[in-house]
């Protein structure tokens, strides 16, 4: 059995750890599969927090968790290095930058107008290019049998006829019941120990509030017009049910946003656009949101809500995660899911981001040539983003 404690042999502080993950902020571009390799690199090789293990072992739990993995992988050792307070200020510093960056950009965009200039345009065909890469990727990662063939194309077709937020939540259980009884494959893999310093009673505290907040605030939200109240519910189930990386919250946030007046279609696809520029999580997605919505105020609580789903789903299960990991009805339930959200990105591929962003036959090649640099060529996004502003830009003068 492995001990994390012993991978460095003493505890950290609260500077240290903030320190470490404010620098990870800063630098950590590509998504969450380029993250973990970047966490790796800082945690395991130079810091010595863990060891190779300890850290894999930490990667598949968070991968098994809905919410944002490199987030939760960050809160996790932290709490391991500096306890209880360690983990929360290891998701401020891995979270501020790119937060603080997409605040800005929010704000601009509302004290300006350049809503309808070509580079913003342009942010939306690289959200086109993001996603189609997203699917690519998770496809080759997830979909191995025909049955998980039939249940993601399912999914797909079945949002194009009911497409809703309300739809999403149900095919995702849905796809779990199916994952249940179809997938049983047997896990063999190795138990080690998280001797991290959280007691039971607190981790099923944190599991309660997970999924009391998740009864709770739908149906205040009935009883209520209060914006930052919907706000919260929007966020907070959002983030409650992502599964299979942070581009899995686009179709989320939109069905939840977007039909309810509380976000242009224009305005939501710009931000995913220009997320895909800064570093770290992809969820501060959620902090731009939150800006153009309701300022400052509304960018604090959108941030707030959609990740304490991940701190609370990650500390609450840590201490039991060692008798559930080998359960195999549990990875088949999590097998459904994941198929289910290869589905749903299916259908955001085509609406909104297709129909809202592909205008013309110079969009299309402009994509094209994006989903290439991503694909093919394995750029990282922030390439695909200047690429694809100054190439809308381009397409204005050009007669296609």
């Amino acid at each position: 059995m492995t001990d994390l404690s012993r991978a460095s042999g003493r505890q950290g502080s609260l500077a240290e750890v903030f320190l470490v993950s404010l620098k990870l902020g800063l630098v950590s571009f590509g998504g969450p599969i380029a993250h973990l390799g970047t966490f790796h690199n800082e945690y395991v090789i130079l810091k010595k927090w863990l060891d190779e293990k300890s850290y894999t072992d930490l990667v598949g739990l968070c991968q098994f968790l809905p919410g944002p993995a490199s987030s939760q992988l960050g809160i996790a050792i932290g709490t391991i290095r500096a306890g209880v307070w360690g983990g929360i200020v290891a998701w401020f510093g891995f979270t501020a930058p790119s937060a603080v960056a997409l605040v800005v950009f929010a704000l601009l965009l509302r004290r300006f107008d350049f809503a309808d200039a070509s580079w913003i345009h342009g942010l939306k065909i690289v959200a086109v290019a993001v996603v189609a890469q997203a699917i690519f990727l998770l496809w080759k990662k997830l979909i191995r049998s025909v049955s998980q063939i039939g249940i993601a194309i399912g999914v797909a077709i079945a949002l194009s006829f009911w497409n809703s937020s309300f739809a999403q939540i149900t095919l995702i259980f849905a796809a779990g019941v199916f994952g249940y009884f179809l997938f049983k494959s047997r896990s063999d893999a190795e138990v080690f120990s998280f001797p991290i310093g959280i007691s039971r009673r607190f981790a099923i505290i944190c599991l309660c509030l997970f999924f009391g907040l998740l009864a709770l605030l739908p149906a205040m939200r009935l009883f209520s017009s209060d914006t930052r109240l919907w706000m919260a519910d929007s966020f907070f189930r959002s983030g409650a049910l992502v599964f299979g990386g942070g581009h899995v919250v686009l179709p989320l946030l939109e069905k939840e946003l977007v039909p309810v007046g509380l976000i242009s279609e224009q305005d939501f696809l710009v931000g995913y656009g220009a997320a895909q520029a800064v570093p770290g999580p992809l969820f501060t997605f959620a902090s731009y949101l939150g800006a153009v919505i309701d300022g400052i105020p509304g960018a604090i609580l959108a941030t707030f809500f959609i990740f304490l789903p991940a701190y609370v789903s990650i500390i609450g299960i840590l201490p039991f995660w060692n008798s559930v990991r080998t359960e195999r009805r549990v990875q088949g339930i999590l097998t459904g899911v994941n198929c289910a959200v290869v589905g749903i990105l299916i259908a955001a591929f085509y609406r909104p981001l297709w129909t809202d962003s592909i205008r013309s036959f110079g969009d299309f090649c402009l994509a094209s040539v994006l989903v290439a640099l991503l694909v093919f060529f394995k750029l990282p996004s922030w390439i695909a983003v200047i690429v694809g502003s100054l190439g809308s830009v381009l397409i204005r003068y050009l007669p296609l």
